[in-house]
């Protein structure tokens, strides 16, 4: 099937969400914010995910607001931060974030990290609130296998979405098929490799070969992979650069070739060792 800004992904529940989006992790400039978020609506864009952590839930809301998309046609997630997990601080901080967005209700609420004592019973909270209807799709962030196995013990409804970093550098094969096998969609978090891959010389050679970027190169791998995929960029021409990866394909042998760059190499915390 052939790609486009327009292309979905089908969540378990049926649930259609973008598969390219706008991460907003650290813009923290608030008129700055509201333009890149409006830029990329405005071109297009119907996903922003963003997070409690970010402090920029009030930007997404009114971004939303003024781009002159509907409301039930751009997705929005956002994240429980790890000081607000267990079940009742889930909902209170869920309550605390749809207030920010000025939304009534959310199309996806995540587990920002696994945090070990807590994130089974984050997880019962954001299946309440599914429940009740306030969010369109459950889902997690940073969690291995072993804690998606061990919220399935009590889930009555698996997550939908597990949001992992994930990059040529970090191509996450065995968590990826394991999410697949259960039917949950991956999102990739900083999937250029915070920028570290842009002048990486075998991605420079495929650019020249297709006359894109090298960033353009990479999220197209993303998306060639069944991955959702959320850029950040507060920067109006890279958003629109970023999404303008549909008039290419990438052959089969620059796909592996890309597969091949992977070194287990992470740019953020180890989801088994993090102390935030």
């Amino acid at each position: 099937m052939k790609l486009t800004l327009q292309s979905t992904k089908t969540l378990h529940n049926g649930v259609e969400m973008p598969r390219l989006g706008l991460g907003v992790y650290k813009m923290t400039n608030p008129e700055e914010s509201v333009r890149a978020m409006t830029t990329a609506l405005q071109g297009g864009y119907r996903a922003i995910d963003t997070a409690s952590l970010y402090g920029n839930e009030k930007e997404v809301g009114e971004s939303v607001r003024t781009s002159g998309v509907k409301r039930e046609d751009i997705f929005v997630t956002t994240k429980v931060w790890n000081t607000d997990q267990g079940y009742d601080q889930t909902l209170r901080a869920f309550e605390t974030s749809l207030e920010n967005l000025g939304f009534d209700y959310l199309d996806l609420y995540l587990t920002h990290w696994p945090v070990p004592e807590t994130f089974k019973e984050t997880y019962r909270a954001i299946e309440r609130l599914y429940d009740e209807k306030l969010i369109r799709a459950t889902g997690v962030s940073n969690h291995q296998q072993h804690h998606l196995e061990e919220i399935f013990v009590k889930a009555n409804v698996k997550p939908m979405v597990n949001q992992i970093e994930l990059s040529p550098r970090l191509t996450q094969y065995d968590l990826r098929t394991f999410c697949t096998d259960n039917q949950i969609a991956v999102t990739s978090w900083s999937p250029l490799a915070r920028g570290g891959l842009l002048d990486e010389p075998s991605l420079m050679r495929m650019a020249n070969k297709y006359g894109r970027t090298p960033a353009q190169i990479i999220i197209r791998w993303h998306l060639q992979h069944g991955l959702i995929v959320i850029p950040k960029s507060v920067t109006p021409e890279r958003i629109v650069s970023n999404a303008d990866v549909y008039g290419f394909v990438l052959s089969f042998e620059d796909m592996k070739n890309i597969d091949s760059l992977n070194l287990n190499e992470r740019t953020g915390a180890d989801p088994d060792n993090f102390n935030f």
